[in-house]
């Protein structure tokens, strides 16, 4: 069941130290199932490692830990197995559901117990998340439930190169671990030990195609439908699903229909005889994901019919199997002019979508990026994840680094991801989490190519492991997901100073997404990167795009006016009272200003500056901030792994050679723009 685990890939957050706790002690595991037999594999590992036993009969000397199904229990086991499924029922909580556990600790004995094998498998992760901890004192049962039914990432890996976007699309860590120019890679014990480090953060679907999906990549759902299964049995052990990215127009480019109309019969019989062919293949397949009528992809558009119609065309051909089909809301007009000042992309979802409230099926879940443009450092929450009651909605992060740093930066995303959750609005407690939670879940692009430390970056690793953890309960804090993933991937075990090793990385870590804000785009401002590559400085380089991201930075001021009184209306998208809010510049949060206004450089902020100051003061700030975790990390000399250590010295390099960049290119342009001086008499170039 289980490939040989890699040994020239960095073991992240599942190092062997970390099942210690679980692996020197006498193991009894009850039940059946792929997934239970997964559970044992991974007792069986650790106990090999750390001198520790496992079995699956009760019968036995009485075991340290149990791992049992609720079904297995009956009324033999051990007597504390049996009083903590007591505690459990007595609780009233109801039941723990398919991916539920509860956790008790009886006199020597910790029994984790589960109704269904992917709980077990879990639990088992929480317990190496314990440590010793697991084993200390007596508590009665506790209950453990994802707030998310779907924790999905997303794979921009192509099949083929693409002469633009490589092998992976906006990847910043090597080539993809699933295709390599244009044929499957076939290395299982990547993919398998992939599996592994999503399904011990809660991760428990993958999209495995980029969603602009090429000619080659077309035909996975086809003649290379194979080589998706292959993915999807590495994937299966540890309880994820696979889904596709797939073409609108497929009837057309794969069968040779004349349409790809949804509302033709001949093409809804073809997408629900293709679909049944899927599933016939891989019976857990998940389901479809679709951009359609966005940057070029294909779309009901085409054919006078709109995202609705497309939608339930492809969730019609799942339904039977119970497969969803996640649409995204990425659409806009990226053919604008920039002499236009009406249109505004941030508008065009909610334009695009909220229309439509109440018309999709119920397993289309509509796919919305958390802000209104295209994961900038800093944006508002998106209006249509408040504007769409009817609808399943999924919101959409991005954890590989297109625009914060490309994993050559330190850029911990969580304390932003956390925010967004958070977000509320109106009097009945509504917030991002709440609705992800009741819809579609989260969805994530993913950050890993075959890179020894998967993600490049070692500490971007953190990203990757803080939004499953975020995905399965959005009430954690940022910094103690930080000190999980610390605890994890640097394990206390393999270090002289644990202490000083956790305070350095949360120093360097727990600020690092403010500090790349600090000395990128200012207050809100967004996509003052270079085109097409996205990293390093070009402050002007979207301003006369087709793109349609602007600044409007002149000699009087800087930022986009989207208020109802001058501007596009955008704030007028926003319930109350954040319509309110983003209307005013004098209510406005700073960080969002120009975001939503166009104020001259003498305008005075909450915080007492100017704008110009604002920006000649953070970006001076943001520099010294990586200067000084640059610092910090040289004192970790000697506490991490070298090759680790050496890794990170060269990021952190970049990183502070691309701030400095930042610095003098956007304090310049902005002080010849405005003619101001620097009130503390710093060099502006």
């Amino acid at each position: 069941m289980t490939a040989p685990a890699p040994t020239d890939v960095h073991p992240a957050w599942l190092p062997p130290e970390a099942f210690r706790a679980i692996g020197s002690r006498h193991c009894l595991v009850l039940g059946g199932g792929g997934l239970v037999d997964t559970v044992v594999t991974e007792v069986e590992r650790a106990c090999a490692e750390h001198g520790g036993s496992v079995r699956r009969e009760a019968e036995g000397p009485p075991p340290s830990l149990v791992l049992a199904l609720v079904p297995a229990v009956g009324d033999g086991g051990p007597a504390e197995l049996v009083a903590a499924l007591a505690e459990v029922e007595a609780a009233g909580a109801g039941p723990l559901g398919p991916e539920g556990y509860a956790l008790a600790r009886h006199g020597e004995v910790t029994v984790l117990l589960a109704d269904q094998p992917a709980g077990l498998l879990y639990g088992l992760f929480h317990l190496i998340r314990l440590g010793e901890s697991a084993f200390g004192a007596p508590h009665a049962a506790r209950s453990h439930r994802p707030a998310m039914r779907r924790r999905m990432l997303d794979h921009w890996d192509n099949v083929d190169v693409h002469p633009v976007m490589g092998q992976v699309e906006r990847g910043y860590a090597g080539g993809s671990i699933f295709w390599q120019a244009g044929r499957p890679r076939r290395d299982r014990a990547r993919v398998r030990a992939y599996a592994r480090l999503l399904a011990a953060c809660g991760i428990n679907a993958v999209a495995v195609n980029n969603v602009n999906v090429h000619a080659t990549e077309a035909r996975l759902l086809t003649e290379r439908l194979d080589d998706v299964a292959e993915l999807a049995d590495e994937f299966r052990p540890y309880g994820i699903r696979v889904h596709l990215s797939v073409t609108f127009a497929a009837p057309v480019v794969l069968a040779g229909l004349p349409t790809a109309d949804p509302l033709d019969d001949a093409v809804r019989t073809w997408w629900a005889g293709t679909t049944a062919a899927v599933y016939a293949r891989i019976p857990d397949f998940g389901g479809y994901v679709v951009k359609a009528d966005s940057e070029g992809q294909p779309g009901p558009f085409s054919y006078g019919r709109d995202h609705a119609d497309g939608a339930n065309l492809l969730a019609e051909a799942l339904a039977p199997h119970g497969g969803v089909v996640h649409w995204r809301a990425f659409v806009y007009n990226h053919r604008q002019d920039w002499r236009d000042r009406s249109t505004d992309r941030a508008r065009a979802a909610f334009d695009h979508f909220a229309p439509l409230d109440g018309r999709f099926l119920d397993n289309v879940i509509v796919q919305v990026k958390h802000g209104p443009m295209d994961f900038q450092t800093r944006e508002p929450v998106s209006p249509v994840i408040t504007a769409m009651p009817g609808t399943r909605l999924a919101v959409e992060f991005q954890v590989t680094q297109e625009y914060t740093g490309q994993q050559r930066h330190v850029c911990y995303l969580a304390p932003w991801w956390s925010e967004v959750l958070r977000f509320g609005w109106g009097d009945d407690g509504r917030t991002v989490a709440g609705v992800a939670a009741e819809g579609g879940g989260l969805v994530a692009v993913s950050n890993v190519g075959d890179d020894p430390f998967w993600t490049g970056h070692p500490l971007a690793q953190a990203n990757l492991y803080a939004f499953g953890r975020l995905a399965w309960d959005p009430r954690l804090r940022p910094a103690e997901v930080l000190d999980e993933w610390i605890e994890l991937t640097f394990h206390p075990d393999t270090t002289a100073d644990p202490d000083l090793l956790r305070r350095t990385l949360h120093e360097i870590m727990d600020d690092s997404w403010r500090t790349y804000e600090r000395y990128t785009a200012p207050l809100g401002v967004g996509f003052m990167v270079r085109p097409g590559l996205h990293y390093g400085p070009d402050v002007d380089g979207y301003e006369y795009s087709r793109w349609g991201t602007y600044h409007f930075a002149d000699r009087d001021g800087v930022g986009v006016d989207r208020t109802r009184a001058t501007g596009t209306g955008f704030t007028g998208q926003y319930p109350r009272p954040w319509s309110r809010v983003y209307e005013s510049p004098d209510t406005c949060p700073d960080e969002l200003l120009l975001f939503f206004h166009h104020v001259p450089y003498e305008h005075v902020l909450h915080s007492g500056r100017t704008v110009i100051q604002h920006v000649y003061d953070t970006h001076f700030d943001g520099v010294a901030e990586v200067e000084a975790a640059r610092l910090r990390w040289t004192s970790l000399v000697g506490l991490v792994d070298a090759a680790v250590h050496a890794r990170v010295t060269e990021r952190l390099d970049e990183q502070l050679r691309c701030a400095r960049e930042w610095r003098d290119q956007i304090n310049a342009y902005f002080h010849r723009k405005s003619g101001m001086p620097d009130a503390h008499g710093r060099p502006l170039h």
